[in-house]
């Protein structure tokens, strides 16, 4: 810290990693001589230490949004009281904080990306560089030593920022799309994230990926099979479509459900151009981990699918019926046509070129 400039502390960590975040802090300065201390979001691996630190900082002024004033008062109200509640500064869009030495930050709510709360703070600086402290976005959950993008293998720091995107804000592309105008007009030379690294030479290709990412955008035409079985019959069907989807040229993933990460599979279902989704009919329903994925799948809502149900059934179906009505649901343009095969295929039962036709004709 400069003479005459401020110091600030942007969020905490999860409680159980409180004691370690404490000591990093005391690497850095003496916590009573922090002047602000701001919240970028209440969700508790950004606040869950915030009753623990404000002991620390006797001569801190406290900041956060003025829905996050509220959001800190109905998660900590019992073990900090409500008094400290009124003493936070409320800020809202444009509001603007001097810490010295040609050094000001300017507050810019992004409510419901993914909390009421959120805000990032973008920290403008005459005599250095301009740093977006972005919250949740840009992220990854990805642990490495090393801090910085450009010290990371690339390809793979991409990966981990397009699985954090389609596990934890896909549902919220739309307010994306709104709020990244703003973000990008911003003269950002350093984007510090809450998860993951952080970025310095490589953020006008993240803000790209994101642009498309929030606008549902398809870099190729793939389809993704997610299925389980029971006794095999599902999984036949399942294999028999990728070979004939495969046969026609089109990249094709399959996944079975029982040995899957679904955060792995949804990453797929955000850039697959068709979803096509096998179950066996247990109890006249559907197979319970398909039935949990479908669940997943609805709140995070891919953008422009096709879909496609299957599956196989003994003494009475019911379990492609569900497929069909929770992909309709997700807002999935599901195929009229289904694939419902009673006990174990025949060979007869495995000819899907004409389904498979149509399903090309409209991945379009």
């Amino acid at each position: 810290m400069k003479s005459g400039e401020k110091t600030v502390l942007i969020d905490t960590v999860k409680r159980p990693y409180f004691e370690y975040f404490l000591k990093n802090i005391n690497e850095v300065c003496d916590p009573e001589e922090i002047d602000y201390f701001i919240t970028n979001h209440v969700e508790m691996d950004h606040s869950g230490s915030f009753p623990l630190i404000i002991k620390h900082l006797p001569n801190a002024e406290l900041i956060a949004s003025e829905r996050g004033v509220d959001v800190l008062r109905a998660h900590f109200h019992h073990e900090v009281g409500d008094d400290i509640f009124n003493k936070i500064r409320a800020v809202k869009e444009g509001d603007i904080l001097d810490i010295g030495n040609g050094k000001k930050f300017t507050f810019v709510p992004i409510p419901m990306i993914h909390w009421p709360d959120s805000m990032v703070s973008f920290m403008t600086d005459e005599n250095g560089k301009n740093v977006l402290f972005s919250n949740d976005a840009f992220g990854q959950h990805y642990a490495t030593s090393k801090r910085w993008d450009d010290e990371n293998d690339l390809t793979e720091v991409f990966q981990e920022a397009e699985k954090y995107y389609a596990n934890i804000l896909l549902h919220l592309s739309g307010l994306i799309a709104k709020a990244l105008p703003k973000v990008g007009a911003l003269p950002i030379e350093v984007i510090c994230t809450s998860h993951g690294v952080c970025w310095r030479s490589h953020i006008p290709e993240i803000i790209e990926k994101y642009t498309k990412w929030c606008k549902g955008e398809i870099e190729e035409k793939s389809v993704l099979i997610v299925y389980d079985s029971m006794w095999d019959s599902t999984k036949k069907i399942a294999e028999t479509l990728t070979k004939e989807i495969k046969h026609r040229g089109i990249p094709v993933k399959r996944y079975k459900l029982t040995t899957a990460d679904y955060s792995d599979v949804i990453t797929e279902a955000m850039k697959a151009k068709a979803i096509l989704i096998g179950s066996p009919t247990l109890n006249n329903g559907l197979y319970p981990t398909v039935a949990e994925y479908l669940s997943y799948q609805k709140g995070l809502k891919p953008m422009n699918k096709v879909g496609l149900a299957f599956g196989s059934y003994g003494w009475g179906g019911g379990a492609v019926k569900e497929i069909v009505e929770l992909m309709k649901g997700a807002k999935i343009d599901v195929m009229e046509e289904t694939i419902e095969i009673k006990f174990v295929p025949k060979p007869e039962d495995l000819d899907f070129k004409e389904i498979i036709d149509k399903l090309v004709e409209k991945m379009g």
